[in-house]
């Protein structure tokens, strides 16, 4: 499948962005929260936008007192907001804590947000050919029917368009459980498959969607592939395993990260480094280890997004 290289934008993405609201301790003993916001979607198109990619969002805002912030903190980090509209309803808002052990505390306040209104019609197919890639998400899949159908229907229009369809299962059981648990999560992503062309998937986690045991990282790799997809299989702190349908998977380390503090959003900043690198001409390795560069720099920080990195100093020249 030949991918244009001249469209106006360089990868856009379907999803739910949610208000972030943090706390230093136990949730249950906060007296302050700290306001931000995060999706898995939308997170990706921050990283990618840092590095310099062309992006754009496609969601339902709700007209809440967060709604136009958030809008406005999107197009602050440099995305197209045009189809993520503000309409009537509340956003979803999440709560996270990290407490001294490392642990993280969540409980989530989503149900019958804007952006799970979600449809096929809110897709402009003209839009969705003007991007080289499209992400979409597992957890947009699952926050409700209609959300599922547009999923569906956006893949379909962009692989007509030759657009480039990536696709992060996001396996979260608790979403599932009231649309019919691991069964359905196995079915949307069967029926999102023929549409797929890259497949970016965390082990363990999404393992849990293969047919049968898969006890290692490279043999989940290998089983997604298996469906036909090319893969690019995140392993948190080992790497990545890159895999085509018909090549044994190949493995690219992850440096160590000494001084983690909080992993939230790291696959996410890592989808979006990597299909920035894809664009910009770089070869699947070349593009993890971006990659995992942007991930590390996400898990030094607190939240789904962490601050923009600061470029090195100049150094003064040495007198000769």
């Amino acid at each position: 499948m030949t991918h244009p290289v001249h469209r106006p934008l360089d990868l856009i993405a379907l999803g739910e962005c949610m208000v972030e609201l943090r706390a230093d301790g136990p949730l249950g003993e906060a007296a302050h929260l700290t306001r931000a916001f995060g999706g898995d979607t939308l997170n990706a198109l921050v990283s990618a936008a840092r590095l310099g990619s062309r992006c754009g969002f496609i969601s339902r805002v709700g007209n809440d007192p967060f709604g136009h912030g958030l809008r406005r903190a999107w197009q602050a980090e440099g995305l197209d907001v045009t189809h993520a509209p503000l309409v009537d309803g509340e956003n979803g808002v999440y709560f996270i804590s990290l407490h001294a052990d490392g642990e993280r505390e969540f409980t989530y306040r989503r149900a019958g947000s804007a952006a799970s209104h979600l449809d096929p019609a809110d897709l402009d197919p003209a839009y969705l050919a003007s991007a080289g890639t499209l992400l979409l998400s597992g957890i947009t899949q699952a926050i409700s029917e209609s959300a599922q159908a547009a999923t569906l229907h956006a893949a379909r229009v962009a692989r007509q368009s030759g657009t480039r369809v990536a696709f992060d299962p996001n396996h979260r059981p608790r979403l599932w459980a009231d649309r019919g648990g691991l069964h359905a999560a196995r079915a949307a992503l069967r029926d999102l498959l023929p549409s797929v062309d890259l497949l970016l998937p965390s082990f363990p986690a999404d393992a849990a969607l293969l047919d049968g045991p898969h006890g290692s990282a490279p043999e989940a790799a290998r089983a997604f592939a298996a469906l036909g997809v090319t893969v690019a299989l995140k392993d948190g702190p080992h790497g990545a395993w890159l895999c085509g349908p018909h090549a044994d998977p190949q493995h690219v380390p992850a440096p160590p990260v000494p001084d983690v503090l909080d992993t939230t959003g790291a696959g996410d900043a890592w989808n979006g480094a990597f299909l920035h690198a894809l664009t910009h001409a770089r070869t699947p390795e070349q593009a993890a280890r971006t990659a995992h560069a942007c991930a590390a720099h996400t898990i030094r920080h607190r939240g789904a997004l962490p601050p923009r990195p600061v470029p090195p100093r100049p150094q003064p020249e040495t007198p000769a």
